[in-house]
C-alpha cells in the first residue's frame, strides 16, 4: 500500500510505529491545454531569468530563500532534515479533546492511520478514543512544514486529519446587524426540522462529473453535446416569509402523497 508518511504515533510513553495512507482520491477529469489551430499540446518550460531564459533541468533546481534583493541562501533536503528534532519526526499527541469541539473550518486532508507491528497498542488507543469519543491533537513535520493533526476513531478505523493552524484561518467578513422577526425564525426552524435526515454520504453523487464523462464520449463519437432535459429552474422569491411558506408547502407535498400510497 502506498503511504504518505512513515514514522510513529506517540502519546505519553506509548510508541506505535505507523504509516499514513490516503483516505481521499481525486476524481477530477484531466484536460490538456491544446493549441486550437494545430491541436498540439501546450507545454510549460522552467526557465532561468538571468541566463537568457534558458530551460532548466529539474536536477539543477534547488530551494533558495531571498534575504536581500538578488541574494539567496540555498537549502537542501539534508538541511531541512538537520533542523528536525526527534519529536518532529514522529506524530506526537499533545492532548485529547472532545471531537465536537473542533470546528470543521480547521479540517484539511484525511489519511488512514495504519499500524506497523504494534497492533495491540494501536487497538488499545483506537478503542479508548472510540469509547470516550475523544480525538488526539498532534504535531509533526511533513516534508518541510510543521503540521497540526487530529487523530480520531471512526467506525473501527483510525484517521488523521491535517488541520490548519489558527493563524491560517481568515476572519469572517463582518455582517450587518439585521433585525429578524421571531415568526421568520420559527418558520425557518420548522423547515430545517422537516428537511433534517440522517447523513448518508453514499446518497450524494458527483452528477456534473458524470455528465462531463458522458459528454467526452459523445465528442469522441462525433456527436454534439445536448443540454440535460430538465424542467427544474431556481425560483427567486425576495420576501423571506413567502419563500419559507412556499418551501414548507413543497416539503409537505411528497409526504402527503406517500401517506396516500401507504393506505
Amino acid at each position: 500500500m502506498a503511504y504518505s508518511y512513515k514514522g510513529a504515533l506517540t502519546f505519553g510513553l506509548v510508541y506505535i510505529p505507523i504509516f499514513l495512507s490516503n483516505a481521499i482520491k481525486n476524481n477530477d477529469i484531466g484536460f490538456n491545454m491544446i493549441e486550437k489551430n494545430t491541436m498540439s499540446r501546450v507545454k510549460y518550460k522552467k526557465t532561468c531569468v538571468d541566463c537568457k531564459n534558458k530551460e532548466v533541468k529539474n536536477e539543477d533546481i534547488v530551494k533558495g530563500y531571498q534575504y536581500e534583493k538578488g541574494k539567496y541562501v540555498i537549502f537542501t533536503d539534508k538541511d531541512f532534515e538537520k533542523i528536525k528534532t526527534p519529536k518532529d519526526k514522529n506524530i506526537v499527541i499533545e492532548q485529547f479533546v472532545d471531537l465536537n469541539e473542533v470546528d470543521p473550518i480547521y479540517f484539511d486532508r484525511a489519511y488512514y492511520v495504519n499500524p506497523i507491528g504494534a497492533d495491540r497498542a494501536f487497538n488499545v488507543l483506537l478503542r479508548a478514543m472510540e469509547k470516550n469519543n475523544k480525538a488526539g491533537i498532534a504535531k509533526t513535520v511533513l516534508g518541510t512544514k510543521e503540521t497540526l493533526l487530529l487523530i480520531r476513531a471512526n467506525k473501527g478505523k483510525m484517521l488523521a486529519n491535517t488541520l490548519f493552524f489558527h493563524e491560517e484561518v481568515l476572519k469572517a467578513p463582518a455582517l450587518g446587524d439585521e433585525k429578524v422577526a421571531s415568526k421568520e425564525v420559527e418558520l425557518a426552524s420548522t423547515l430545517i426540522k422537516q428537511m433534517t435526515k440522517p447523513f448518508k454520504p453514499e446518497k450524494f453523487k458527483d452528477e456534473y462529473t458524470a455528465r462531463v464523462k458522458k459528454a467526452i464520449k459523445e465528442k469522441i463519437a462525433g456527436n454534439e453535446i445536448v443540454s440535460p432535459d430538465t424542467t427544474e429552474q431556481p425560483t427567486k422569491i425576495i420576501n423571506i416569509m413567502e419563500a419559507l411558506q412556499k418551501s414548507l408547502q413543497q416539503e409537505d407535498r411528497p409526504k402527503k402523497r406517500s401517506k396516500a400510497v401507504n393506505k
